[in-house]
């Protein structure tokens, strides 16, 4: 579980300025003493500082960036994916470029007639395809460019931010698709978000403001 804004808050002033009274802490976030006594506690249960009598507060835990470690541990990609981008299998690569532009997306994902999965290509991978081809890009179709879904690298809602980044760092990728698995036996999958640099970027900020996670959905 993580910390709540003003439990980070105090455990920072306490790092910063132990040992520390209950009210000298109380007075640094104008409130009363007393507004504090369940927050203390928390901090006390998690190790993160402990108080002697007549000495105050003191930290004994972890630091600024242990309690950003156990922040972003909780996060999962549900709760800062994006809304995906997805164009048919019987559409044209011309086609995936044109949504490419209008979406501002560096992917699209590939999807068929039942909407499942099965593909995704990238600007790179449309770059390729028309330096390789003498053809018109209008008649050539979008799978001919995607990358398929047996070489994709996806996330679910309930994979870690932590993880989910992992993945995009060791694949050299920029996004990952968010899935729901529709048939187990078959390997058939739902595309219900993605995930990218961008997301994490925000996430971090958004941390570091103090403001509430997921806010850009």
């Amino acid at each position: 579980m993580g910390l709540t804004a003003r439990q980070k808050q105090i455990a920072e002033i306490v790092r910063a300025e132990g040992p520390i009274t209950g009210q000298r802490i109380a007075d640094k976030l104008h409130v009363t003493r007393a507004a504090l006594r369940s927050d203390l506690a928390i901090l006390i249960m998690s190790g993160i500082i402990d108080a002697r009598p007549k000495v105050g507060y003191y930290f004994i835990g972890r630091s600024t960036l242990g309690l950003l470690t156990e922040e972003v541990s909780d996060i999962l990609v549900s709760d800062i994916q994006s809304m995906p981008v997805v164009i048919l299998n019987t559409k044209s690569a011309y086609e995936a470029i044109i949504s490419m532009f209008v979406e501002d997306v560096g992917s699209i994902y590939v999807v068929d007639d039942k909407n499942l999965l099965v593909g995704v290509v990238s600007r790179k991978d449309l770059l390729k395809l028309a330096t390789n081809t003498n053809g018109d890009m209008k008649t050539i179709p979008v799978v001919m460019a995607m990358t398929p879904l047996s070489k994709m690298v996806m996330a679910f809602p309930d994979t870690t931010v932590s993880s989910a980044a992992r993945k995009v760092i060791d694949n050299q990728i920029d996004s990952l698709p968010v899935v729901r698995c529709v048939n187990e036996k078959t390997k058939d999958y739902e595309v219900i978000g993605r995930i990218t640099k961008t997301n994490f970027t925000r996430l971090f900020v958004d941390i570091a403001e103090g403001r509430e996670v997921g806010h850009h959905k």
